[in-house]
């Protein structure tokens, strides 16, 4: 059986990752187009508006794919502790979207004045299934990101619906302006950009720890793992950081200085299996010291 933190365990759910971003993309292209035929057909600058963000979520797409990608390379002389913190990185940036797109909305909300558009039944029916179209992918995306355990698929979750409610608020917008109540419109808007603020600052909580190298785990709670360990004397020096959505964990050991090198190798063994499978850690490294006995009395005279 394969452990979930060897490297084929984690190629394998790369891959599944790039897999959901490829069929979200195609889902994004089919949006694009549609709100694209919309905003042509109608004369409304802001469908045409919400299509060219469309554009940009397509490109999101392409650079998360490229990004997992990139972060499933193996450690290398520049990059020893891999490259899965670029996981992170994209996470950042997809939240650095976000809150620019909610800033964006909240000012075109109150400078925007009431666009003269028409209202075609079949164009509306276009927008409705637009957004079936992106909670359903949102809802499936969410659900896979959650399986894979995969930060970007939930930042990019995420952004796919604050993609609904800022289409939401393009139809409200249309409907609501040629019925004469264009203030509507606005607090609608105003209040879509307040949630897509909220959704940025929980994806920012989320990478800004990890970039930073906050630890990923307690080091109270490893050092009680590690001690659970027979032969385990003492703990020290524990230090852990994200990298990707995993923990690296590394400590100093203390054990009997009258074990062989073999049998101390083997705690050290047990202690990085303990890890392992506990906290999911990619990378763990122990170091083993001899525990020093404590000094007797002073020979007399």
């Amino acid at each position: 059986m394969t452990a979930s933190g060897t490297p084929h365990a984690i190629s394998d759910r790369d891959r599944q990752v790039r897999r959901v971003i490829l069929l979200e993309g195609a889902a994004n292209l089919l949006v694009l187009i549609g709100k694209l035929v919309v905003g042509l057909a109608t004369g409304s600058l802001a469908v045409l508006g919400d299509a060219v963000h469309s554009l940009t979520d397509l490109a999101d797409n392409v650079i998360a794919w490229f990004v997992i990608r990139l972060s499933n390379q193996p450690p290398d002389r520049e990059h020893p502790y891999g490259h899965r913190k670029f996981e992170m990185m994209a996470v950042f940036g997809l939240a650095t979207l976000l809150a620019v797109l909610a800033v964006e909305l909240a000012l075109q909300a109150i400078r925007r004045e009431a666009p003269e558009i028409s209202d075609e039944p079949w164009a509306i029916a276009v927008m409705v299934v637009v957004l079936v179209v992106n909670v359903a992918v949102a809802t499936w995306q969410r659900g896979w990101a959650i399986r894979l355990k995969s930060d970007i698929l939930l930042a990019d979750a995420s952004h796919t619906l604050a993609d609904v409610l800022v289409t939401t608020v393009v139809i409200l917008g249309w409907q609501f302006s040629t019925r004469g109540y264009p203030w509507l419109d606005t607090a609608c808007a105003l209040g879509v950009a307040a949630v897509v603020m909220y959704l940025a600052f929980g994806l920012f909580r989320r990478a800004l720890p990890a970039l930073a190298d906050r630890y990923a785990i307690d080091p109270e709670v490893l050092v009680r793992a590690a001690r659970s360990v027979p032969g385990v004397r003492s703990v020290g020096n524990v230090r852990s950081r994200w990298l990707g959505s995993r923990p690296a964990i590394d400590m100093v050991v203390s054990v009997d200085p009258l074990l062989s090198t073999l049998e101390a190798h083997a705690i050290a063994d047990r202690i990085e299996a303990l890890l392992r499978e506990r906290f999911r850690a990619d990378d763990i490294s122990i170091h083993i010291e001899p525990d020093e006995p404590p000094a007797g009395p002073a020979d007399g005279g």
